[in-house]
């Protein structure tokens, strides 16, 4: 039976820990949604590749894959330091990573700089997510308000999403009159900067809010047992960690094996086409860029809507499993609909299809955030979450980016939508079917 460990202080406190937690949540979406947006023209600049080339498809995969992997491998050590040191301290160290890295990005001469920074972009974010959400969900400990808290906490991970997507657009109409960067004015350069805008306030407040109660009891009291990733296979938590992350997987790769195809998808469109036909290059190049950030943008608003959706029935809807059904099953059928058709032919209808799309998608991280702090131990919580959501969403579900851009190469028609409908078929599809063998968690957590 877990004691009563929400937090004894003002609510203005308990709205300080909220509104920091809630920015965290958004800094660290702004950062992973931000390769989409820039990665065109960055492989242009940087090593003169151009969309459609096999070397394109190449350096896309492997910006989208690497970062992943080694941002899994590092989070996973980030969880289980998050259980054996605590997890304010943890999380300061890792919102310090991912500021420097987002900064450095900006002032890259290579690709391979480029992609050395968003792996250190990616093990921050990697760990500092999974130290968040056992922070949140020890610091609440009624359940129907951690579940509020966590759910319209992470919400603002769209918000992250929304304001990356106008930051680019920002830099795209303006960076001609903003102070000159490696020798030029790139949008994108101005767009990888500006991550490092939030951190400021996460850097200046974080280390002073209270250390979760829960794991601090715990340790004081000499009662804290050492983590251990074996444990998580033990006859009691082997089919939890299994399941959970293959579904974690299915979850980010519907995200980016498809929906964060979309700002590279946008430009091959008919109406696109068209529209930059007597176009500069300089023009064309800036139009189209406009053009798949505003796509983006129905995505985030869409996913932000989800988030929001989420959070408020999970506080009515005692079920985990038909909680997340809610949003998995009519994505099976209508995320792939999106890619199949107007993602290849119909721009104002894609707009509103990557809406619904990212409604359904994107509220299941916020499912997960919610999910997975009640099914793993306060000794584990850490380790647990990080090996679903760093083996399985950023290591497993972010390569199948990597697997959409070597079935572009393969298909006939050389077409990123298709490919990218079969990926979200495929892993819809796993992911509903793994649903039936999802634990349901305790009444309430350790």
């Amino acid at each position: 039976m877990s004691t009563d460990t929400q937090p004894k202080s003002s609510p203005y406190v308990i709205w300080i820990v909220c509104s920091i937690a809630a920015l965290g949540f958004a800094f660290d979406i702004y950062e992973l949604l931000m390769l989409p947006l820039i990665l065109r023209p960055a492989l242009q600049e940087l090593g003169g590749i151009s969309p459609g080339t096999p070397e394109f498809e190449f350096w896309r995969g492997i910006l989208f894959f690497v970062p992943a992997m080694v941002g899994g491998v590092f989070g996973l050590l980030g969880g289980y330091l998050t259980d054996l040191w605590g997890r304010r301290r943890v999380l300061t160290f890792s919102i310090l990573l991912y500021a420097f890295a987002a900064l450095a990005s900006g002032f890259v001469q290579s690709l391979e700089m480029l992609l050395l920074f968003r792996c250190l972009v990616f093990v921050g974010v990697c760990v500092e997510f999974v130290a968040a959400v056992a922070w949140l969900a020890e610091l609440f400990s009624q359940p129907k308000r951690r579940e509020a808290v966590l759910g319209y906490t992470q919400a603002f991970s769209s918000i992250g999403g929304i304001l990356v997507t106008a930051a680019n657009l920002l830099a795209i109409r303006y960076a001609a009159s903003l102070p000159e960067i490696a020798g030029g004015h790139e949008a994108w350069r101005y767009t990888v900067i500006s991550g490092v805008i939030p951190a400021i306030p996460l850097i200046l407040i974080r280390p002073f809010l209270p250390e979760s109660p829960v794991w601090a009891a715990k340790k004081a009291a000499g009662t804290l047992q050492r983590p251990s990733i074996a444990e998580l296979f033990a006859p009691k938590l082997r089919r939890t960690t299994i399941v959970t992350t293959l579904m974690f997987a299915c979850s980010y790769g519907a995200a980016f094996g498809a929906l964060q195809q979309t700002p590279s998808i946008v430009p091959s469109l008919p109406e696109v086409k068209q529209m930059t036909a007597d176009m500069t290059i300089p023009q064309k190049k800036k139009t189209e860029q406009e053009i798949a950030a505003t796509v983006n943008g129905y995505q985030e608003i869409g996913g932000l809507i989800g988030r929001f959706a989420l959070a408020t029935l999970a506080i009515v809807i005692i079920s985990r499993r038909w909680l997340l059904r809610v949003f998995q099953w009519p994505g099976l059928i209508i995320v792939p609909l999106v890619f199949f058709y107007p993602a290849r032919d119909n721009l104002e209808l894609l707009k509103w299809g990557i809406f619904v799309a990212g409604f359904l998608t994107v509220a299941q991280f916020s499912f997960w955030g919610n999910y997975l702090p009640r099914v793993f131990p306060v000794h584990l919580r850490g380790t647990g979450e990080s090996f679903a959501a760093n083996i399985g969403g950023r290591m497993i579900g972010t390569s199948f980016a990597a697997v959409t851009a070597w079935l572009t190469t393969m298909l006939p028609s050389g077409s990123t939508a298709v490919a990218a409908g079969i990926v979200a078929l495929f892993v819809y599809a796993a992911g509903s079917i793994l649903s039936f063998w999802l634990p349901e968690p305790p009444a309430d957590i350790e």
